[in-house]
């Protein structure tokens, strides 16, 4: 059985997080193996660098070029020790975010070329991108009002990328878009404004051509 290789984008707030949790659930009553992991991170190495990029753990500020770098730097070890030997054993594998966050966020966002880090991809990657592209599309208040509601509550701390400005992040979330009008062939694009179980049955619709009997219903032995 041949693997299938998921990934979620969006700007911050979209609920990635809780899709990729709802749509493992569902795939693993089916039977399928599942793996999760994320970007940056998803191995040992890609999780100290994380801890750079996101949570300032070199006590220095990171130059633009350097966070770049360091995102693919991860990228390509999950790539080589995870995904692939995943993907050759016929895993489902869900990744929250992967190259096309680099994209929006150092290219549309610091302001990168999209062609240079284009070629930074092909050379982390090779061939090895997405079968398929859920991005998790909302407005940029929205977004940060549910972040902004974690935060009060306890549940998050704002990371290196959530504590940049609004322009910052509006950039962001049109590069998304344009993404997704570039390759609509991997892309599908989802309304992530509305309840997490909404959200949940377009995951499911949207991903019918890859799992043809899959359903929100997990099946149960006996």
């Amino acid at each position: 059985m041949k693997g299938v290789f998921i990934t979620f984008e969006g700007p911050e707030g979209g609920g990635k997080s809780t899709q990729i949790r709802l749509l493992a659930e569902v795939l693993q009553s089916h039977g399928r193996e599942v793996i999760l992991t994320r970007e940056p991170g998803g191995t040992p190495a890609g999780e100290m660098i994380r801890n750079l990029l996101q949570h300032d753990a070199a006590g220095e500020n990171l130059c633009a070029a350097a966070e770049t770098l360091l995102f693919s730097a991860s990228r390509a070890q999950l790539v080589q020790e995870v995904i692939v030997p995943a993907l050759a054993r016929g895993a489902i594998v869900l990744c929250d975010r992967f190259a096309d966050s680099t994209t929006a966020y150092q290219g549309y966002g610091r302001g990168f070329d999209p062609d240079d880090l284009a070629r930074l991809h092909a050379f982390a990657l090779g061939h090895h991108w997405p079968d398929v592209t859920l991005l998790l599309d909302l407005p940029v208040e929205v977004g940060f009002a549910r972040i902004q509601a974690r935060k009060e509550d306890g549940s998050i701390t704002l990371d290196r990328m959530e504590r940049e400005a609004r322009d910052f992040h509006v950039r962001v979330a049109e590069g998304f878009r344009l993404l997704a009008a570039r390759y609509p062939d991997r892309f599908r694009v989802l309304d992530a404004t509305r309840p997490a179980e909404q959200v949940h049955a377009d995951v499911l619709h949207v991903l019918k051509p890859w799992f043809p009997t899959l359903t929100g219903e997990q099946k149960h032995d006996g």
